[in-house]
């Protein structure tokens, strides 16, 4: 299976995330968390990587990581071969711990929407897997496996050197004294208690910039501008890959599918009436959704997934089974002339 090239340059935020293989659990107990901490450690001393965020679940863990230096692929290759032999030695067990590649994300880490947004991510990790509900009482700090309660809480002299705290404090706007720290705290947890209300279902800010990725898909997370500077700096690399056996998708070629992609759907909406939010209150199956979904996926290059991202449809899944079970002339009847002209037209360009 072809593989896409790992974007590596000096300053370099990233979202890096990796899962058991087969999903099966990476860490058994406190033992093998506090040993990925420390090999985490080990691996910014190496690196002089600085982590903005992080959390360990039970198969997988969320890594918000910058280098300084271009080094990625060489600090997660040494990271994780690291940890996978230590579990298996201590486990007795084989073969590999870790499932696919890693997935590493690039962020607009000097934008404070992309920051905050992503920081947020991940340390609201185990509420959305149920491991700790801020509705019956409990705290997002209930959880002892994130930089929340193992970093960000504590007092300075009590954190780890490789954690950038500083600059996390300072993009969510807080002081770092204990006022600040709670104010932080409580910010979180009310986010928190709002997803739980939306049974776990995370809503994109209205005024996010909907070019961007997913956090947990596609190559980047940032604006447009940011994107186009890191396909600059790619160039070089691109050629390369291109050479290399295997490989079938550039750069380019994904953000041009994703720029096409959205230029179609903020059409769309503008000629149906609606906003990002209208959009996502609501049904899979409500036939202006379903619409769109189908010409997104006829007439772009992007993923199911990425459609359920952008049409707040869930998951992948959803989206095929609407598209397939579309029926264009009965869905094109029950929405207004404007969209159903819109879409029958977009349908039939570069018809041959």
């Amino acid at each position: 299976m072809a593989r896409s090239i790992r974007l590596e340059f000096e300053g370099a935020f990233y979202h890096v995330m990796a899962r058991g293989n087969q999903r099966a659990a990476i860490f058994l107990d406190d033992h093998d968390r506090r040993f990925f901490l420390q090999c985490l450690a080990d691996v910014c001393e190496k690196t002089g990587w600085r982590v903005h965020a992080w959390v360990l679940m039970g198969n997988h863990y969320h890594l918000f990581i910058q280098t300084p230096e271009a080094n990625l692929v060489e600090g997660m290759k040494w990271l994780q071969n690291t940890v996978t032999r230590r579990f298996n030695v201590r486990h007795r067990e084989w073969g590999r711990l870790f499932g696919d590649r890693y997935k590493a994300v690039v962020v607009d880490g000097e934008s404070p929407h992309y920051y905050e947004t992503l920081w947020d991510y991940i340390h609201l990790n185990p509420s959305r897997a149920g491991l700790v509900d801020v509705t019956q009482g409990q705290s997002i700090l209930d959880y002892p496996w994130s930089s929340l309660a193992g970093g960000y809480a504590l007092m300075p002299q009590q954190r780890t050197k490789w954690l950038a705290a500083e600059q996390g404090l300072s993009t969510m706007g807080v002081q770092d004294t204990a006022e600040g720290r709670k104010q932080m705290i409580v910010r979180l947890g009310n986010r928190a208690a709002e997803e739980r209300e939306r049974s776990g279902f995370v809503v994109v800010d209205a005024d996010a910039d909907k070019r961007g990725s997913h956090l947990r898909r596609g190559w980047y997370w940032g604006k447009q501008a940011f994107a186009e500077k890191l396909i600059k700096l790619g160039e070089a690399a691109i050629g390369q890959e291109r050479k290399a056996r295997g490989y079938d998708a550039s750069l380019e070629r994904k953000a041009h599918g994703e720029q096409k992609a959205l230029a179609l759907l903020e059409e769309g909406l503008r000629v149906a009436g609606l906003t990002m939010k209208e959009l996502a209150e609501h049904r899979c199956t409500e036939p202006q959704k379903v619409l769109l979904a189908g010409l997104l996926w006829k007439k772009t290059t992007v993923s199911q997934s990425w459609i359920a991202d952008h049409l707040s449809m869930k998951n992948a899944a959803n989206v095929s089974r609407v598209i397939h079970r579309m029926d264009l002339s009965r869905m094109a009847a029950k929405v207004s002339g404007e969209l159903r002209r819109y879409i029958e037209e977009k349908m039939k360009e570069n018809e041959h």
